[in-house]
């Protein structure tokens, strides 16, 4: 199955990153292609493009689509390496790095993958085809650890009703598909919640995110990618649910600050610059046209900042 997946926020994406044609970019997220594509519509004959993706289906599609072009280097790696990657590359600064975080479409939509509770398959939720799979974390974690990540990733109400019931069901046999844990979670929801959203939304929310580390390698993603800047360069960020935004919003609004001194000094005695501003204040959604045509825009936030300073606080 080809790796296909719908970028959202394109062109306002593409429009904040404000590609130079002779610039360096890179895609920490490349997917399907579907932003490099547009970047590389930008990019000219000097211009460069680095491809970067954990999965194996993500490379492979990206060397169908892209191997012929000398501007596009196309890296199997994790983004929270960026700048092991430019280090062994010999780029010095980049001009732009994009990051859509979370699962892809081809993930979501390819059942044997186990990331979707709409299809019965093993439960797996690995981006990256390898390391520890959702299966292995239900069945040996305890109680507590299973509610402190049901509660930490997916902000989950019921987190100790599922974790009891994951507890019960693992002592008559192993949980190993998405149709077990997925009914598993409906049983431990009250009869009233479960006409709301899907009872089990939560729970593979916080599995994959815990499967992938995907926080932890956001926190190391955005500071390599910041760093990795020129002056001038940009770093825009697509975010799908609340806890990524909050870690987007306050990394972009640290390197904003600038004097730390306190309000009752008459000068500034710190001498602290901002290292970046913002390129919106807002974050960027989707628009109405973009919901209607792809549903799965509707959580998407788009963040983007330029840094201004050699200076990293």
């Amino acid at each position: 199955m080809e790796f296909s997946h719908k970028p959202v926020i394109l062109e306002q994406t593409i429009r904040v990153l404000g590609v130079k044609p002779d610039g360096i970019y890179l895609d920490g997220t490349a997917g399907g292609g579907g932003h490099s594509s547009e970047i590389l519509k930008r990019l000219g004959d000097k211009g460069r493009l680095i491809c970067v993706d954990q999965d194996p289906d993500a490379i492979e599609t990206l060397e169908k689509r892209f191997g012929d072009d000398r501007r596009v280097t196309i890296v199997k790696s994790n983004f929270s390496e960026i700048p092991l990657i430019t280090e062994q590359l010999g780029i010095r600064a980049l001009d732009g790095v994009l990051l859509d975080i979370g699962v892809s479409s081809h993930q979501l939509d390819c059942a044997e993958r186990g990331f979707s509770y709409h299809a019965d398959a093993p439960l797996d939720m690995r981006m990256s085809q390898s390391g520890t799979t959702a299966a292995e974390l239900v069945n040996t974690l305890s109680f507590h650890e299973i509610v402190h990540i049901l509660s930490l990733y997916g902000e989950e109400k019921f987190a100790k009703n599922i974790a009891r019931n994951i507890e019960r069901e693992r002592e008559k046999k192993p949980i190993e598909t998405t149709a077990e844990l997925a009914e598993i979670v409906k049983a431990a929801y009250p009869a009233a919640k479960r006409h709301d959203k899907h009872p089990a939304r939560k729970t593979f929310q916080a599995l994959r995110i815990a499967v992938n580390g995907e926080l932890d390698r956001l926190s190391e993603g955005l500071d390599g990618a910041f760093r990795s800047l020129t002056i001038g360069g940009r770093l825009a960020v697509i975010t799908f649910h609340s806890l990524e935004d909050r870690m987007v919003k306050q990394r972009m609004a640290k390197w904003c600050e600038g004097c730390i001194c306190p309000k009752d000094f008459p000068i500034c005695v710190c001498g602290r610059k901002p290292s970046a501003k913002l390129v919106s204040r807002k974050p960027i959604e989707a628009d109405q046209a973009e919901l209607e045509e792809n549903p799965r825009s509707r959580s998407a936030k788009l963040r983007c900042c330029e840094r201004i300073n050699t200076e990293i606080y």
